[in-house]
């Protein structure tokens, strides 16, 4: 007798859906079910798992939507090959409708670009150091006037410089997820950049981003999470607000 999967082995009695859900995704974590793979049929799965198809169809719309699964019209419903960015959305949309996650999305911003840049220390070459010292060099460029042009220029070079860091990660979600992050966080980095800028400290916004790239150059990985922190400036953030 074939030995059924353990994810076709049947369900407990707890949250119906999401037991499905589970089951599927720790299929797929042990390598039964693969990207590319077709997913047994609905009829399949509530027979092997012992649940009503309704419960079988809800989770895998749950899936298709997380971009975990996709269903081909005629062919039926497979692992999909590889990460989609709407994996990805559910988190945006919570984040945008969440009126109270300000505070939350600044902790996910601070982690995220502190995970990115250890990403980065580890796995970073000699070509990608060079790139991203050329991106601190246009950064550097931009420095002297305090009108919205200079404010923009050194900006938009901010932003190459972040996304450079976050590409030598090598890690597509990770990269993904940043992007996010940094363009929910818009309003408030370009505030920065602005006020400080205007203030007069556009080279000590500069030296702060230094401090990164010396970090990836020496293979540093002490304090990270300061380090980046200290690129948001939130003192004469605030100090401007009052």
């Amino acid at each position: 007798m074939v030995q059924k999967p353990s994810y076709l082995a049947s369900l407990k009695k707890e949250s119906v859906v999401q037991s499905v859900i589970n089951r599927l995704t720790e299929g797929m974590r042990r390598g039964e079910l693969k990207p590319g793979d077709k997913i047994p049929t609905e009829p399949e799965l509530a027979d092997s798992l012992g649940v009503a198809r309704s419960s079988i169809r809800e989770a895998i719309k749950i899936l298709t939507y997380l971009g975990v699964l996709e269903s081909k019209r005629h062919e039926g419903t497979f692992v999909c090959s590889g990460f989609e960015e709407s994996m990805i959305d559910p988190m945006v949309y919570g984040i945008i409708l969440n009126q109270d996650s300000f505070d939350n999305l600044m902790e996910l911003r601070e982690m995220t670009e502190a995970g990115l840049l250890r990403l980065a220390i580890k796995h970073h070459d000699k070509e990608e150091v060079a790139e991203l010292e050329q991106r601190l060099r246009e950064m550097e460029a931009t420095l002297g006037g305090t009108d919205e042009e200079a404010i923009k220029a050194f900006f938009e070079a901010d932003d190459r410089f972040h996304d450079t860091i976050s590409e030598m990660g090598k890690n597509a979600m990770a990269d993904k997820i940043n992007k996010v992050v940094r363009t929910l966080t818009y309003a408030v980095r370009y505030e920065t950049v602005s006020s400080m800028i205007k203030q007069g400290k556009g080279r000590k916004l500069f030296e702060a981003h230094t401090v990164l790239l010396d970090a990836i150059k020496q293979g540093n990985e002490e304090n990270l999470s300061e380090k980046v922190r200290e690129t948001y400036f939130e003192t004469e953030l605030m100090e401007r607000r009052c």
